[in-house]
């Protein structure tokens, strides 16, 4: 049974950091891209990182870059989002996401709120 189980989210003042963990089962981690996706209230789910199977490569977002960063350890099955100088408009549902050719998975997601 594929799962994704997000962690980490929580409450965090403007300028704060957050680190969000992705812990996958069920399928060879290894082998798949992983992406972080965000979501707000009446908006579409949008991409915010991606990596690529083996680390070696990373995108992000307009919106984040210089503040996030992607990372993920093959050896615990796990993908990060070191996410930094937060801002009010980053509060969002955060999921993870994997995906290889027409097998995609995702999680049920964590609550980021930055609020003062």
């Amino acid at each position: 049974q594929v799962q994704l189980v997000e962690s980490g989210g929580g409450l965090v003042q403007p300028g704060g950091s957050l680190r969000l963990s992705c812990a996958a089962s069920g399928f060879t981690f290894s082998r798949y891209p992983m992406s972080w996706y965000r979501q707000t209230p009446g908006k579409e789910r949008e991409l915010v990182a991606q990596i690529d199977s083996v680390g070696d490569s990373t995108t992000y977002a307009e919106f984040v870059k210089g503040r996030f960063t992607i990372s993920r350890d093959n050896s615990k099955n796990t993908v990060y989002l070191q996410m930094n100088s937060l801002k009010t408009e980053d509060t969002a549902v955060y999921y993870c996401r994997a995906q290889k050719f027409f097998s995609i998975y995702w999680g049920q997601g964590t609550q980021v709120t930055v609020s003062s």
